[in-house]
């Protein structure tokens, strides 16, 4: 089994070079035969359940003695499916409150709808659901989806990440090597 771990470490820095602390914990990442992508506001590390959860510890002590104050981890079985009820779906449970939510429901699942054709047609693009891609195509996709405006919408990001198969964190350093 093939895992993922995530993780980020405080304080972040959004400009100039990384901290000396990402630094650390990528290197103790690489350094245990893991893969690893680097971004500013995080780093993902994969590969075999055994090696990548036995090198948490020195990640995470290789962070910490560089001077973060903070290490966060997510751990996910790559390819895991992440079944997400998209906002807006549910019916609201009593629609004759003075509030009328059902046009605001509506609004959100016209905008999730728009998003959604948005991703297909970039899968239809790129000869691929976006969560087969390779890394060069998850960030082409990433591209294409900035592009034409996806990432505009409320709560996209996530979004692409769950049809990417990768975390917020990767789209937001797919976006950030994409603005240098």
């Amino acid at each position: 089994m093939r895992l993922e771990a995530e993780f980020t470490s405080e304080p972040f820095h959004g400009e100039g070079s990384p901290p000396e602390h990402a630094l650390a914990a990528r290197d103790a990442a690489a350094e245990a035969g893991l893969e690893t992508d680097f971004g500013p506001l995080g780093t993902l590390a994969r590969g075999e359940a055994k090696a990548l959860l036995d090198a948490i510890p020195a990640i995470a002590k290789a962070a910490l003695e560089g001077g973060a104050t903070q290490v966060t981890l997510q751990v996910r079985q790559v390819g895991a499916s992440q079944a997400v009820e998209p906002a807006g779906t549910r019916t609201p449970e009593n629609p004759s409150e003075p509030h009328d939510t059902r046009k605001a429901s509506e609004t959100v699942v016209e905008l999730t709808d728009a998003l959604a054709r948005l991703i297909a047609d970039v899968e239809r693009e790129l000869g691929a659901k976006l969560g087969e891609l390779d890394r060069p195509g998850k960030q082409r996709a990433v591209r294409l989806l900035r592009e034409r405006g996806a990432f505009g919408l409320r709560k996209s990001v996530s979004s692409v990440a769950d049809a990417l198969g990768v975390t917020r964190f990767t789209v937001y350093n797919y976006l950030n090597r994409e603005a240098d």
